[in-house]
């Protein structure tokens, strides 16, 4: 099944790919802001959006979905759980992603004996059991989640809250799935073989991806700038457009890569 890919703008080509549980309507006015110097191909992963649901049901099934939904060569956007299907198709077919721009997404989403900077485990256990009671719920409690602590909290709340349904529901498997991805899921093994210069953009109040992995992560890659939204939480695109758009498009435009923490 093809999975819907819309395309507007022209120049370099540039992919944009959202988090679990929403759709490319997500990135809203930045999308605009893009289309006027890139061309932007905003992918709906498996069951989101207006993309059907498939037999995709492993990290491996949606990233090789999303790439054939994608044009042969371009730079890459992905968020949250958009990203590591990103990092993945960044790994796996290195030929196609020119550069990688990962917005609150780490290699590892939850904490483990040598991982300390992820959800802990039974959390998103109890997101998964309550998914089978009341997907619609527990997909509003984790958005709540996604808002928790920064310093423009109800705004991005209302966003996220205002674009969640827009394009109908996402179907309860690919729900399901996502969670079982964003829980198995560990390509720190990965990181050394990506050959793009890579961007990690954090919220420096995020509750679900912390900063703090940025540079155990980008100490492995080979290219790796980092960048750190003061006062923002898990979606910066959203609460702080402005800064977001400025460090993205310097990327974009330059490729070189350095550590670089927006606190300093």
């Amino acid at each position: 099944m093809t999975l819907c890919a819309e395309t507007r703008g022209a120049g370099a080509e540039l992919v944009l790919l959202h988090g679990w549980g929403l759709h490319s309507g997500i990135w809203g006015g930045i999308v605009d802001d893009l289309a006027r110097r890139w061309r932007v191909t905003c992918i709906d992963l498996p069951g989101h959006g207006r993309s059907p649901l498939t037999d995709a049901r492993d990290l491996d099934a949606f990233a090789g979905q999303v790439a054939a939904a994608a044009p042969p060569r371009a730079m890459w956007l992905g968020w949250s759980l958009g990203g590591m299907v990103a990092m993945k198709i960044a790994a796996a077919q290195p030929e196609r992603v020119e550069r990688l721009a990962l917005v609150a997404a780490n290699p590892r989403f939850v904490q483990g004996d040598d991982w300390p900077y992820g959800v802990a485990p039974e959390v998103l256990a109890q997101f998964s059991q309550n998914l089978e009671q009341d997907y619609r719920g527990t997909l509003l409690r984790f958005l709540a989640l996604e808002a928790m602590g920064g310093d423009r909290s109800k705004e991005e709340l209302r966003l996220l809250r205002q674009g969640v349904f827009e394009r109908g529901e996402p179907r309860p498997e690919a729900l399901r799935t996502g969670l079982e991805i964003l829980h198995d899921a560990d390509l720190r093994p990965l990181l050394p073989a990506l050959r793009c210069p890579t961007l990690l953009i954090y919220g420096e109040r995020d509750r679900l991806v912390s900063r703090r992995a940025g540079p155990v992560a980008a100490g492995t890659m080979r290219d790796a700038t980092m960048h750190v939204i003061r006062g923002a939480a898990h979606a910066p695109f959203l609460s702080h457009p402005d800064e977001f758009l400025q460090v993205l498009e310097e990327f974009l435009d330059s490729g070189h890569g350095s550590c670089h923490d927006g606190r300093a």
